[in-house]
């Protein structure tokens, strides 16, 4: 049951496409205070609260304060309170369970026992928003209820389930071609390979680097040749520079966003001084969405969408202003208390949270101050490329994700987990974050794997590899200057290639549960408690996760560690795949384990009377044999898939000829397919 109540005077943002009716009476569970702008619920001692989506921490958000606020910041630390997304979507699971979503396109905080360990306080920055209270039978239930509240998932082609690589730092068309000459004589897949800012010509959106790129269609066709996409990044400023025509035309037309006092605001991200095209305006939405077609001519299929937050280096009046104040600072003797003074100036430049308030959007009409609908800006930065593919290229499917996000942006891309680090830590969070994200409709993402910033490990690009193999967007990607991590870089070549090679195995059923997860508004990943309620130690286990009706995983995220300590909530089999081609399946009893992995190895766990298809080792998805896949089963009496398959291409996505049903019979060798 969805119950809505609003309050004050609501911006709409445009995540629920059919609002229901306002419910009438009390707000149930929450205490509703307008006066603090506040709404408090009292959790017991066992309590769980799930959700929230991208964000730090825990998959039960317990004992932290989050905040909703679209952010540019590395740093994934455990004391941060935001990251790139806002996802105002949670699940309180105990003494009551109930569902919240606060669709408030501004700044709000979650206090989930930070303050006082049993309050839940949702703080808000005004008290204009739609609030959303779901209610049904599990937390399986309430999550699927709301799924269907926010419209279908975003499906990408299925070529994007491929291996993909990427570096900020590849300059020319013979960096690409290393890349993928390096995989094809390894025989190691892949699929994409991804074009940071450095292909763009001086930064600007909508170019291509004559100089390195001469002819990016032909390149284009290429790389298509030997089945790789290659995925150009598109960033949300647009420089600001006299006959560069984005730039023209979006000041001719009054596209970007403005002060209070109608003059440009102008603010520097990559290519220097920038302006931020107004994503809320519909007609300049359009018009930004229509500049994709300049890539899409020369034969892109797949876009990245960065820096939309939106991100800001300094603006023109801060940067003057901080210049004014180092001044002062001459020739003066910097203690303690001068000294940080000095330094916290300069840092003060990005992001600072104040030049948010100093543009403004044409948002339905209104003239609205930024900082009232920041989360909004990437969401419609991604919304704009996504309803323009629907214009320009109707019969294709276009790969496309995003860094910043709010719910509704799901519907017209992924995301992924933004720029982390090479640390064992943001492998861990990794994993805890992909049923937060599926809760709130975001199916296609995955970290960078190895980590963006800092310099990764063999043995961490290696376990996170093996945890990557199962996200639906798996991506090698780092930043420059940091160690170059193409797998072939490291010296386990075949261990490598044995895991991406696994991946490729795996595609027919990720693809397959994908689809059905976006189709019926299900996860595809969820933590043990969601399926064993009555567990009382599953709901302790956050570094396993269900895939599926039929998978456990259980990663090693942990440096130097030769395994690791598995819970199994009832009889499973374990299946490990080794580096030298050998398959052991073990079936192991309910309880605690303690299972050795091998750099090199992976090891899942199937349930009980389950299997799944399973495809021969490919170069590239379109080797990939889906009509004839083999199985992993474990059967006890009988196991039963039901398995979807299109031509992973089209848009007939409810098509019945997609949907087949794969049983085995205990004692049978071979499956029977419908």
């Amino acid at each position: 049951m969805i119950r809505r109540y609003e309050f004050g005077k609501v911006l709409e943002t445009e995540a629920i496409l059919e609002k229901p009716e306002q419910a009438e009476g009390a707000v149930p569970y929450l205490q509703v205070d307008e006066a603090k702008r506040s709404l408090l619920y009292e959790m017991g001692e066992k309590d769980r609260v799930y959700g929230l989506g991208e964000n730090l921490r825990g998959i039960n958000k317990r004992g932290w304060i989050y905040e909703s606020r679209c952010t540019d910041d590395p740093e994934h630390m455990e004391d941060k309170r935001a990251l790139y997304g806002a996802h105002n979507f949670l699940v309180v699971d105990g003494q009551d369970q109930f569902g919240v979503f606060i669709d408030y396109p501004g700044i709000l905080s979650f206090d989930v026992g930070y303050t006082r360990c049993n309050q839940l306080k949702i703080q808000l920055s005004d008290w204009n928003m739609d609030l959303y209270v779901i209610t049904g039978e599990n937390v399986r239930d309430i999550v699927r209820q709301f799924r269907r509240l926010i419209g279908r998932s975003y499906i990408p082609p299925l070529w994007a389930f491929g291996y993909g690589q990427s570096r900020w730092g590849y300059k020319s068309e013979d960096d690409v071609r290393e890349v993928v000459r390096r995989h094809r004589e390894l025989q190691i897949p892949l699929d994409s390979v991804y074009l940071d800012i450095d292909y763009m010509e001086r930064y600007k959106d909508f170019t291509v680097n004559q100089e390195t790129f001469p002819d990016f269609a032909d390149f284009c066709g290429e790389m298509k040749r030997q089945h790789i996409h290659l995925v150009p990044i598109i960033d949300a400023g647009v420089k600001q520079e006299e006959g560069y025509p984005v730039y023209e035309e979006g000041m001719e037309k009054g596209y970007f966003c403005k002060k209070e006092d109608g003059s440009p605001f102008v603010a520097a991200v990559w290519p220097g001084k920038a302006l931020f095209p107004d994503m809320l305006n519909e007609e300049a939405r359009r018009w930004f969405g229509n500049q994709y077609q300049f890539l899409l001519d020369q034969g892109i299929e797949g876009f990245w969408n960065d820096m939309n937050e939106p991100a800001i280096f300094y603006t023109e009046d801060r940067l003057r202003q901080v210049m004014e104040e180092l001044e002062s600072y001459k020739g003066r003797n910097l203690d303690l208390d001068t000294f940080f003074s000095f330094t916290n100036l300069v840092q003060s430049l990005s992001n600072n949270t104040e030049d948010y308030k100093e543009f403004y959007h044409e948002f339905h009409g209104e003239k609205v101050r930024h900082d009232r609908v920041h989360n909004l800006f990437g969401f419609n930065m991604t919304r704009a490329a996504g309803e323009a593919f629907e214009r320009l290229v109707p019969e294709k499917r276009i790969l496309m994700f995003s860094r910043s996000s709010y719910i509704g942006m799901h519907r017209y891309g992924g995301i992924w987990q933004g720029d982390n680090r090479s640390w064992w830590s943001h492998l861990l969070l990794n994993i805890k974050m992909m049923p937060s994200l599926n809760m709130c409709g975001f199916l296609y993402t995955g970290a960078d794997l190895g980590g963006f910033g800092a310099d990764t490990t063999e043995d961490l690009l290696l376990r996170w590899l093996a945890f990557g193999i199962f996200t639906p967007l798996m991506r090698n990607h780092s930043a420059m200057g940091t160690r170059e991590q193409e797998v072939y870089r490291f010296e386990k070549t075949e261990g490598f290639r044995h895991i991406i090679g696994l991946r490729y195995r795996l595609i027919p059923y990720l693809y397959s549960e994908y689809m059905k997860a976006v189709l019926r508004d299900e996860m595809m990943f969820r933590p043990l408690a969601f399926d064993y309620p009555s567990d009382a130690y599953a709901a302790q286990v956050e570094d396993q996760l269900l895939l599926g009706e039929e998978l456990m995983l259980a990663p090693v995220y942990e440096q130097n560690k030769e395994g690791r300590y598995v819970y199994l909530p009832e009889e499973m089999k374990m299946v490990r795949f080794s580096e030298d081609g050998t398959v052991e399946e073990k079936i192991l009893p309910a309880g605690h384990h303690y299972v050795k992995v091998p750099l090199t190895d992976v090891v899942f766990f199937l349930r009980p009377n389950r299997l799944i298809p399973f495809a021969d080792v490919a170069q590239n998805v379109d080797e990939i044999d889906f009509e004839h896949p083999g199985v992993l089963a474990f059967v006890r009496e009988e196991a039963c898939y039901e398995y979807y398959r299109d031509n992973g291409y089209e848009k007939d996505y409810e098509n019945p000829a997609h949907f087949h049903r794969i049983c085995l019979k205990k004692g049978e060798s071979s499956p029977t397919v419908f």
